[in-house]
């Protein structure tokens, strides 16, 4: 024994010399464990979770491996996965056993919980869709890989001030993940046309001076209930060939010594640049180039590892495009087998075009990405000459089939002309692929009829839906254990498996033993979000009010603003009469605003200012409270959802692609108050119109009224809706503060109320009046809420995956020898 240690002796453990807890704490820390830190003692469990499930991913990549098992490889900019410890404990099957360990070694659990981040990889629903589909292909044993970004800092941290939202940094890596594994031997070259410098603290290219970045593979385990099968989720890091220049530091120059890093870097700093300045979308251009050109250089690895022709690429490898931000992946696949492998054009053009599968997730056409040509010019020409090849070819075939239709050639071609020619990516994505599917019902009929239906009219064969869905694992299992077990109790624990077994509740919906449980589950989780709440922020509520949730992503469409516009229309009913016969209601709200779209981040304000009168108004504090929760994430959602009675989904009809909060609230025994939108139609045919609340217009009356609707109309005619705009307008909600929610009536009236606020004001009124007299019958409304949740089973992500696998990716399962099968120990 070295001298320095004799004194020591052998470090001696608590319980089993072999405690992988301990030894992470001695080995990694070099503390003992008594002392050790909260956030210490998180690190050395998860990276004893992780030494668990070690062999078990190995296992998983070994069976692929030999089985030569085509794979699905789902491209994303987003994966929005929460935290990662409960839910990998979980599907792992080691709930018991880890809370077992945590009280022998006087562990505080929920207190180990909160000590890990969200992890900062997304913002909204694209990514919490992209996490929970890599969750059900890992649970349904499917050949997968996620591909992502590992973005240092996400969106931003969000605090409100004044009642403004103020953005903060997100460092969400400022301390170690312990699930990630860096993979320094698969670092991959990203090749440029161009270089990028730091000036004034942005990132500039500058034209004609090639270079190349490194993309550096992070992988997280992805872990499939019963942790048999463990996918993996790898995202890049950007880092320059050369980090360090030795003679400009030892010259004096110390900030250029480094530049070449920090312009790299910069590539992955953050998640959504700001997109209102051209640098910003930029630099987002170069994101998803550079997600796209590791992706698929680790896809031809993988293909080549093990198979040798070309012609069964298609046979080996599915690409699923997460939107339109990976698009740029379909021209650099066809720059490897034209350039690298040395195919001929129709070869490696049907070769890519079997590969790869096109997801839309808007109506919106701002969202539907178009790239300045100048930007592949200075920065991908070859890839540009590519684009321009393929356009040629197809407007050819659109041109010899479609002879007496002059306009549709230009409505179709891949490249939109005028003063800033600009690559239209849907276009690409679509011609480049052999799927295009929509993500709800009636989202992908519009998708056909409104968005592109020239494309539709060509390739009707190409055009599928696939209704989106949600984990139950995380969203119901986990999220809310006190209703999870109440459904096993009833009809045992196939459904977190196979949700459609969940219909097994219907018969019970009207039994009052089994209403009186689910009620009891649904108390226990509205307390257990207000005891956070009132750790958390300070705040607090009635939990026998109507508990009534809108946690989304703040705009227009969204229609915040028709929920706060229908609180002051309450607050006025209550201050008129106090004794007015009202269930008492909490309105929650949560979401995070762009930081440069002005008028969300003033709806946010609005919200606040409200919330603020409600409190302060005697005639009103008693039966209305709102509640603007800062800082929204999946881990806010994992608690306020199982405790919320009602969901807002408020679209404007024709406008929301799918939604997934609606399936989690529906799975969770809240009841929908909704537009036809989306996948809320889907919920009212799954539960039935009885179940739910919908009102307003529908997307074709919507299209109606765009050649004549007058918002002042309905501001002269409703008086209702006259009393809260002048309300509003005389400075009630904003004292002090003159003029501030102008620019709010101004959209509303002036402006035309583009996303008819006032038009479904009234309706939408109505339907919460229909709610609240629903709700003063318990039984009713607790027959209808468990109806939802035995209707939920259509929207569980394994559906949706599954789906995906038979009818886009021709994907089969490739179950893992279990480890008592195979006589190994994990």
């Amino acid at each position: 024994m070295h001298p320095d240690l004799a004194e020591y002796g052998p470090v001696s453990f608590h319980g089993d010399p072999n405690a992988l807890y301990d030894r992470h704490l001695v080995f990694d820390y070099a503390i003992d464990p008594d002392l050790a830190t909260p956030r210490e003692r998180y690190e050395a469990v998860a990276r004893s979770l992780r030494d668990v499930l070690a062999l078990r991913w190995l296992r998983t990549k070994k069976a692929q491996y030999e089985a030569n098992a085509k794979r699905a490889y789902y491209l994303s900019m987003e994966f929005l996965i929460g935290r990662s410890l409960a839910s990998n404990v979980s599907n792992l099957l080691l709930d018991p056993a880890v809370r077992a360990a945590c009280r022998e070694k006087n562990v505080d659990w929920y207190e180990l919980l909160d000590q890990e981040v969200d992890a900062g990889l997304g913002n909204g629903g694209l990514g919490r869709l992209a996490a929970c589909f890599i969750e059900s292909m890992a649970t349904m044993d499917l050949p997968a890989m996620g591909y992502g970004l590992r973005y240092e800092y996400g969106i931003f941290k969000q605090a409100i001030q004044d009642g403004w939202q103020k953005e903060k940094p997100d460092n969400w890596l400022r301390r170690p993940d312990p699930w990630e594994i860096v993979r320094l031997d698969h670092i991959v070259e990203v090749k440029l046309a161009c270089s990028f410098q730091l000036r004034g603290g942005l990132l500039v290219p500058v034209p004609g001076k090639p270079s190349s970045l490194l993309g550096i593979p992070f992988d997280r385990p992805v872990v499939g209930y019963g942790g048999e099968t463990i996918n993996t989720l790898r995202l890049w890091s950007a880092g320059a060939p050369d980090s360090f220049h030795f003679h400009q530091f030892s010259h004096g120059d110390f900030v250029g010594a480094v530049t070449e890093t920090l312009a790299a870097e910069s590539i992955t700093r953050v998640l959504y640049p700001d997109d209102s300045t051209e640098i910003g979308r930029e630099l987002r251009f170069l994101q998803e180039y550079f997600l796209c050109a590791c992706s698929m250089h680790d896809v031809v690895r993988r293909f080549r590892a093990t198979n040798r022709d070309w012609s069964l690429f298609p046979e080996k490898v599915a690409v699923q495009l997460n939107d339109t931000h990976p698009t740029v992946a379909i021209p650099e696949l066809m720059r490897i087998l034209l350039d690298d492998a040395g195919l001929g054009w129709d070869e490696a053009w049907a070769i890519s075009g079997r590969t790869f599968g096109y997801t839309n997730h808007t109506l919106l056409p701002e969202a539907l990405e178009r790239w300045p040509v100048s930007w592949f010019e200075d920065i991908l020409p070859r890839h540009l000459e590519i684009i321009y090849e393929i356009n040629r070819r197809f407007l050819d075939q659109v041109r010899a089939r479609f002879t007496g239709d002059s306009g549709r050639a230009a409505r179709m071609s891949l490249i939109e002309e005028g003063d800033s020619k600009k690559v239209r990516m849907a276009h690409l994505a679509i011609v480049g692929s052999h799927s295009t599917n929509g993500v709800a019902a009636i989202h992908t009929e519009l998708l056909k009829s409104h968005v592109v239906p020239d494309f539709a009219g060509m390739f009707p064969e190409r055009f599928n839906n696939k209704t989106n869905g949600v984990t139950p694992r995380r969203w119901l299992l986990q999220a809310n254990p006190a209703l999870a077990a109440v459904i096993t109790e009833a009809i045992g624990d196939g459904w977190i498996r196979d949700l459609s077994q969940a219909a097994g509740l219907k018969p019970l919906a009207g039994d009052a033993q089994f209403q009186r449980a689910f009620r009891g589950a649904k108390r226990r989780a509205k307390v257990a979000f207000l005891d956070w709440l009132s750790a958390t922020t300070g705040q607090t509520a009635d939990p026998d009010s109507i508990f009534d949730s809108q946690i989304k992503r703040i705009h227009e469409y969204k229609r915040q603003l028709l929920n706060a516009l229908h609180i002051v229309i309450l607050y006025n009913r209550l201050r008129e009469n106090p004794h007015l016969d009202v269930a008492p209601r909490t309105f929650f709200f949560a979401g995070k605003a762009a930081p440069a779209y002005h008028l969300a981040k003033l709806i946010i304000k609005f919200i606040n200012n409200v919330a603020v009168c409600v409190d302060n108004d005697p005639a009103t504090r008693e039966k209305l409270k709102v509640i603007f929760l800062p800082d929204y994430s999946v881990s806010v959602a994992e608690r306020l959802i199982p405790a919320s009675d009602v969901s807002e989904q408020i679209s404007t009809a024709g406008y929301e692609a799918s939604g997934t909060s609606n399936m989690k609230f529906m799975m969770n025994g809240a009841l929908t108050i909704g537009t036809r939108d989306g996948a809320t139609v889907e919920i009212a045919e799954e539960a039935g119109e009885e179940n739910i609340f919908l009102f307003g217009l529908t997307a074709g009356q919507v299209d109606d009224t765009r050649g004549w609707y007058s918002p002042y109309w309905h501001y002269q005619n409703d008086p209702e809706t006259r009393v809260a705009l002048d309300l509003i307008s005389s400075g009630h909600f904003s004292p002090g503060e003159p003029g501030v929610f102008a620019p709010i009536l101004d959209v509303l009236l002036a402006k035309g109320d583009f996303y008819l606020h006032l038009a479904d004001l009234r309706s939408y009124t109505e339907a919460h009046e229909r709610l609240g007299r629903f709700y003063s019958d318990p039984a009713a409304w607790t027959r209808a809420a468990i109806i939802n949740v035995a209707s939920s089973g259509k929207f569980s992500s394994d559906r949706t995956i599954a789906q995906y696998a038979a009818e886009i990716w021709n994907l089969a399962a490739c179950p893992v020898e279990s480890r008592k099968t195979a006589g190994t120990s994990a």
